[in-house]
C-alpha cells in the first residue's frame, strides 16, 4: 500500500464513481479501476459495491477512509507548511449549508475563493434537510446548533435575523398591515412535515393564526413568491433587505433570531483545503455582519 493509491481511494470514495474519481485525477478511467483493484488485494478486502447507482462503500472501505483521510490531512500539512506562500490549495471541498446561507452568501462570492485557489473546486449543497457528517456527507457544513455527539469539531458562526416582509405592490393594495390582521393576509411558509430542524419553526412565534396558502421546502421559493405579490412571508434580512421589491413590515414587532454553526469532521480540519474554505466563509461572513 502507499500514499498515492490511498489518494486515488478517497477520490472515488468522494466521487461516487470510477469515471467521477478519474476526471477529479485526470487519469483514464481503466487506470482507476487497476489501481483500486491493486489496493483491494493489498488489504485483503473489497473496499467498493459496484452498482448501477455508482459506487458505494463496503464496511472495510468505511473503515479504512478513517485511516486515509488522517494520512491526507497530515500530508497536506505538511506540503503547507514546508511550501509556505507557494503551496498550491487544490482538490474538492463539500460544502452543506441551509439554503438561504448558500444562495445569498457563499454563492455569490465564488468568484473571489475561485481567483484566490484556481485549483480549488467547491461542490456547494444548498440544502434545507439534516446533514451527516460523521457519516461523510460532506466536508464542512454550516448548522442551525451545535452537533451533539460524533468526531465532529464545531464554533460558532454567525447569528442572523429574520422578518416579515411583502413586496411594494401588494402593499399598496393591501395594507396596512398591523399585528392583529395577520391572520387576514395570505403567507409563505415551508411544508410543516418536511421542516427537519426545529430551528425553523418560527411561524407561531409571529402568529398563532397565520394563513399559509402557498408552502415550499425552499426558502427562495417563499421569496419569490413575496415578490410576486403573494402576500406576507418570513425571509432572512440579509437577503430581503437588499431586494428593492421588498419592504420590511412592522420591524419593530416582528423579528426572528437565529444561529449559524460551522463544523467539519476532526480529521479533516488540518487538510488546506478545508481551511481555506473555512476561511472564505469567515470572511464572506464579515463582510456580510451589518446585514446579518
Amino acid at each position: 500500500m502507499n500514499w498515492d493509491d490511498l489518494r486515488l481511494f478517497l477520490a472515488v470514495a468522494r466521487a461516487g464513481s470510477l469515471t467521477g474519481a478519474a476526471k477529479t485525477l485526470r487519469l483514464d478511467h481503466s487506470t482507476v479501476g487497476r489501481r483500486l483493484g491493486a489496493l483491494e488485494s493489498a488489504v485483503g478486502s473489497r473496499l467498493f459495491e459496484r452498482g448501477p447507482r455508482g459506487t458505494g462503500l463496503t464496511d472495510a472501505g468505511t473503515a479504512l477512509i478513517d485511516y486515509a483521510e488522517r494520512i491526507e490531512g497530515e500530508v497536506g500539512s505538511a506540503i503547507s507548511g514546508l511550501g509556505g506562500e507557494d503551496a498550491r490549495i487544490s482538490g474538492a471541498v463539500r460544502l452543506a449549508t441551509p439554503e438561504a446561507f448558500g444562495t445569498y452568501l457563499v454563492a455569490p462570492r465564488i468568484g473571489e475563493l475561485h481567483r484566490r485557489h484556481p485549483d480549488l473546486r467547491l461542490e456547494l449543497a444548498p440544502e434545507p434537510q439534516l446533514v451527516n457528517l460523521a457519516n461523510r456527507e460532506a466536508d464542512i457544513a454550516v448548522l442551525f446548533n451545535r452537533p451533539s455527539s460524533g468526531p465532529i469539531v464545531a464554533r460558532h458562526l454567525a447569528d442572523y435575523r429574520l422578518g416579515l416582509y411583502a413586496s411594494r405592490t401588494w402593499l399598496e393594495q393591501n395594507g396596512p398591515v398591523t399585528l392583529d390582521r395577520l391572520a387576514e393576509f395570505p403567507f409563505a411558509w415551508y411544508i410543516d412535515a418536511r421542516i427537519d430542524a426545529p430551528e425553523l419553526r418560527f411561524l407561531t412565534e409571529v402568529s398563532a393564526d397565520a394563513r399559509p396558502v402557498f408552502r415550499s421546502t425552499s426558502i427562495a421559493a417563499q421569496h419569490a413568491a413575496v415578490v410576486g405579490g403573494l402576500g406576507l412571508g418570513i425571509l432572512h434580512v440579509f437577503a430581503s433587505g437588499r431586494d428593492p421589491e421588498l419592504v420590511r413590515v412592522l420591524p419593530d414587532k416582528v423579528e426572528i433570531r437565529r444561529s449559524y454553526w460551522i463544523a467539519m469532521h476532526a480529521d479533516l480540519k488540518g487538510l488546506p483545503r478545508v481551511r481555506a474554505v473555512v476561511d472564505f466563509i469567515d470572511d464572506a461572513i464579515a463582510q456580510a455582519r451589518t446585514r446579518l
